[in-house]
């Protein structure tokens, strides 16, 4: 589990790195911000977080992550039936979850290294102990070829876990608006690699 930033392609310069290691083993955290995501979620509709279910952050840990509603469920209700206010998506919302990190470090002078333990245990446990029937939870890891992002590509998607390996869910639609926000984070991603490569940080 990389969690130090650019937390996505430093995974991927471990991942390259160690060909004597499956793939499947890298991982980078983008569960603190799918914390944050069903946080903020909670709060606007007056819900508890344990109601909130099947968040994911789509993408890179970083400012272009796309935190998706549009698979999320609140209770037994879509989450974007419940909320049902686009400007509030997009205005606040999103902008809130993406830049939560670099807030906090202008607020306190430091990061939120608890908050961060915290989410590193739950993708640890999760991983581990497997997830909760019916629902999944946000990783970052090696791209199969899905969801129109670049097989090998560190990327944070819906997974789910048996106890022993993550796997990607499969199936999700988006509609225009999603498919921009994760094309966006996804390209950011493509150009990290095409730096590193460039530097000769992998092959």
């Amino acid at each position: 589990l990389v969690v130090g930033n650019p937390a996505n392609t430093n995974c991927l310069i471990a991942q390259r790195n160690a060909p004597g290691i499956p793939p499947e083993r890298f991982t980078a955290m983008t569960r603190l911000d799918h914390n944050r995501a069903i946080a903020q979620l909670a709060g606007r509709v007056g819900a508890g977080v344990a109601d909130i279910g099947r968040m994911t952050i789509w993408g890179n840990h970083s400012a272009t992550q796309y935190p998706d509603i549009f698979n999320c469920r609140i209770g037994d209700r879509p989450a974007s039936e419940v909320v049902d206010d686009q400007d509030w998506l997009e205005r606040d919302f999103i902008p809130t979850v993406q830049q939560r990190g670099a807030a906090i470090i202008e607020a306190r002078g430091a990061s939120s290294a608890a908050s961060a333990a915290n989410a590193a245990i739950d993708h640890v446990r999760d991983w581990a102990a497997g997830t909760a029937a019916g629902e999944w939870v946000s990783v970052a890891l090696p791209s199969d070829g899905g969801y129109g992002v670049a097989e090998g590509l560190i990327s944070s998607f819906p997974c789910t876990s048996d106890g022993t390996s993550w796997q990607i869910v499969d199936g999700l639609e988006h509609n225009a608006f999603s498919r921009r926000r994760i094309d966006a984070s996804v390209a950011e991603l493509a150009a990290e690699r095409d730096t590193v490569t460039e530097l000769g940080l992998i092959g």
